[in-house]
């Protein structure tokens, strides 16, 4: 019987994000990540304000699909 060996990498990203690094996973300049990004961070017991992968994967989805209103968008489906 034949064997094969399988090498795998696996990149372990941490759930909770820089802004550095929230922007660079969403593929935004850091400049730009604040104002284009819906996603507020979160702010953790040491005082850091982090960012969760999974709001940014939501909020990436929302892009993909459409689904992201513009400011203008939400202010009229409020008035």
């Amino acid at each position: 019987m034949a064997t094969a060996t399988l090498n795998l990498k696996v990149n372990h990203r941490p759930r909770m994000l820089s802004l550095k690094e929230a922007a660079e996973y969403c593929g935004l300049a850091v400049k730009r990540f604040p104002g284009a990004c819906r996603v507020s961070p979160v702010a953790m017991p040491t005082g850091e304000r982090l960012y969760d992968l999974r709001d940014l994967d939501s909020w990436l989805d929302a892009l993909k699909d459409g689904g992201a209103d513009s400011d203008d968008e939400i202010l009229g489906k409020l008035g």
